[in-house]
């Protein structure tokens, strides 16, 4: 198939006004005004009245959180307190409940314009078996990508960890698991729909063992690593009673500074952590919602960006956002930089979300061909309409996206394949998702 998106009403590159034409999985052509097709296409569609941006890509996410949005026993607590008070309600998770979680987190990054999803699972309790192979099988039903990792925790409250026994796995488990999903997930190459990394839930609830042999382990695979870290101050002061160093130090002795590398949160480093980290070619997922909701601090994206560092965004944890909505996550991005920048209103226009969204976090990733609107690009491509009480009277569409609040995209496409029409999943029953999700959360909950 060659589509043809016509004359959008607004973009990020001024020399594509007369659109893009896609052919299979890729983008062939960017048009400018007048422009017309270097040859027939199969369809064409009116873009006039939409906003056309790269497919937006989330980088750090739990997608089971989902079932324990608002959880009572944990509104209004810090990180440690708040993860204390949901893993026995995690410990309670099972196939058919975890399946709806992913099914109700990956239809609602797609509709806010999501065409990559990564997702960092961690909790194995007893009654979810081979949870990973549930999450790329959603993925796959519903046609985004996923870059997916296989977290782990090996250390308990009785190992002096946070969590509870029957959620952690021992190291033999662990280095095993990753080597069958690899195998069996994992691809390779530009346009790759499902991709595996290796990910250690954090410095807290996982041993030095685990960390050092999991580094080991992706460099013979060649796969990526990914954690929590500079998160809180808490974990800094955990970091320096338990180790006699700090977060970064620590993860450094244990091979996890380089271009392999991408962190969830970092919030707390110091600059010449920042300067480090970007010799290296680290990254950072950088979470504003949940770092504002848990109380956690403001991530300096400018910063980390000047030292080097690639910054993108990300939802993190539905019950810590507790949303799962990437085109909601720009605007706070965008609006919780410019409060840390204390009257420099440069310190995040509205174009630098769409950029974290995009290429940073393609960056991130290890996936250079996605996050653009060029020939030789996968056809990642999300389009809003403006069409809503919000943005009646916006005179920059581009900047109203930001600024107005968008919150749901009206065409979203993947690998050249509509799979988000007239602000709707064909197929997918929402309102039975809904029914179904919200009955398994209030079973989670009740114990």
């Amino acid at each position: 198939m060659r589509i043809w998106i016509k004359t959008p009403l607004a973009g990020l590159d001024a020399g594509a006004a007369g659109g893009l034409v896609v052919d299979g999985a890729m983008i062939a052509e960017r048009l400018p005004a007048g422009g017309q097709p270097s040859a027939p296409v199969d369809e064409v569609f009116d873009a006039s009245e939409h906003v056309i941006l790269p497919g937006l890509i989330n980088t750090h996410h739990h997608f089971y959180q989902t079932l324990t949005r608002a959880y009572p026993g944990a509104v209004d607590k810090k990180l440690f307190d708040w993860l204390v008070a949901l893993y026995p309600v995690w410990a309670r998770l099972t196939d058919d409940d975890f399946r709806l979680a992913c099914r109700l987190a990956l239809a609602e990054l797609l509709l806010s314009g999501c065409t990559t999803a990564a997702d960092h699972h961690y909790l194995f309790p007893p009654g979810l078996t081979n949870p990973i192979d549930i999450e790329m099988e959603e993925a796959t039903a519903l046609g985004i990508r996923a870059v997916l990792c296989r977290g782990s925790m090996d250390l308990s409250v009785e190992d002096g960890g946070l969590p509870p026994r029957e959620v952690t796995q021992n190291i033999d488990t662990i280095l095993a698991d990753g080597e069958r999903l690899a195998a069996k997930w994992h691809r390779r190459g530009p346009g790759a729909m499902t991709q595996l990394a290796l990910a250690p839930c954090t410095l807290f609830t996982c041993s030095a063992d685990l960390l050092r042999e999991t580094a080991v382990q992706a460099e013979r695979l060649d796969l990526r690593l990914h954690t929590h870290l500079a998160e809180t101050l808490d974990e800094n002061d955990f970091s320096n009673a338990v180790f006699g160093k700090r977060p970064l130090d620590y993860l450094e002795d244990l091979g996890w500074v380089s271009n392999r590398v991408w962190y969830a949160h970092g919030i707390h480093f110091t600059p010449d952590e920042m300067t480090r980290m970007g010799k290296a070619g680290c990254c950072v997922a950088h979470c504003p919602t949940s770092n504002m909701i848990l109380g956690s601090g403001i991530c300096p994206v400018g910063a980390l960006e000047a030292a080097g560092v690639g910054v993108g965004l990300a939802v993190d944890g539905s019950a810590s956002n507790d949303g799962s909505n990437m085109i909601q996550e720009l605007r706070q991005g965008m609006l919780l930089q410019r409060a840390r920048g204390q009257g420099d209103i440069a310190a995040a226009t509205h174009l630098d979300p769409i950029r974290w969204a995009t290429t940073g976090s393609a960056r991130c990733l290890g996936r250079p061909d996605l996050g653009r609107l060029e020939p030789g690009a996968q056809a990642d491509i999300a389009l809003f309409k403006l069409d809503e009480l919000r943005f009646s009277g916006a005179g920059n569409p581009i900047a109203a996206l930001i600024t107005c609040g968008a919150h749901r995209a009206d065409r979203v496409m993947v690998a050249g394949q509509w799979r988000v029409i007239d602000g709707a999943i064909p197929g997918l029953d929402l309102a039975a998702l809904i029914t179904a999700h919200s009955a398994a959360a209030r079973r989670l909950q009740a114990g």
